[in-house]
């Protein structure tokens, strides 16, 4: 089974406008939120200074006004018995959560990913994010063992925001088969998308970004093109972790 992806640069929600009822099997997703705006402001964070990846050229926030609206798309997008996780901080919970429930979604609990570092800040300086995770229907876990904190390694001089891809790994593994479609409608990278295609899942993004397009549509092609040579030579694994 050969795994495909398809990349977009778009308006996240213009895009999932245009996506069928139902269509997709799994969100994976890590929106720019409003409370960035504010470590920006204090600089207490350095992902969001001026680069060449700079968030002060392409990272626009949303608004936590527009939660509800997210949220209805996604939930209209997903399929039945599915899975939603939307990475955040502490602050952008209490608006996405709630906004999430009016949509339909069911919270079960927010996951902690421990980036076995600390980061930059004044007050109790952070070495977590939330990991908010949402149920469409009803769908069991794939391995009832695996804990609610999950450690891996922040990326160190990467994308701005970029995620592991072994911590996107885990929520695919966990709710998702062989074939599904995973989407990312704030897709940064492309880690979502490199996870899904390692793990034989079909994989859809989108980012307005020009950077975003160039990183993600980089690492997805290379990685498309080493499943092809493998797939040729009969040897393509169940898991093929080519890149991290």
């Amino acid at each position: 089974m050969h795994p495909k992806f398809s990349i977009h640069q778009a308006n996240a929600f213009e895009f999932l406008k245009k996506l069928g009822d139902e269509s997709i099997d799994c969100v994976i997703t890590d929106p720019p939120y409003e409370s960035l705006e504010k470590h920006r402001a204090v600089g207490t964070t350095t992902r969001l200074k001026k680069s060449e990846a700079s968030s002060n050229i392409w990272f626009s926030v949303i608004p936590n006004t527009s939660f509800p609206e997210l949220m209805q798309q996604l939930y209209r997008i997903l399929k039945k018995d599915r899975h939603f996780y939307l990475f955040c901080d502490q602050e952008t919970m209490f608006a996405a959560k709630p906004a999430a429930e009016a949509a339909g979604f069911k919270f079960w609990k927010p996951l902690v990913w421990d980036k076995c570092a600390i980061g930059m800040g004044y007050h109790y300086r952070a070495r977590y994010e939330f990991v908010l995770f949402f149920e469409k229907g009803k769908r069991k876990l794939n391995d009832l063992s695996i804990p609610d904190i999950l450690a891996h390694k922040r990326i160190h001089k990467g994308y701005p925001t970029e995620k592991p891809t072994e911590l996107i790994k885990v929520l695919i593994e966990q709710s998702t088969e062989l074939g599904e479609t995973v989407l990312d409608p704030f897709m940064g990278s492309g880690s979502t998308g490199v996870a899904s295609l390692n793990h034989k899942r079909n994989f859809v993004g989108s980012d307005i970004a020009d950077y975003s397009q160039q990183v993600a549509a980089e690492r997805l092609t290379s990685l498309g093109e080493k499943i092809d040579e493998l797939e040729k030579m009969g040897v393509l694994p169940p898991q093929l972790n080519l890149f991290s």
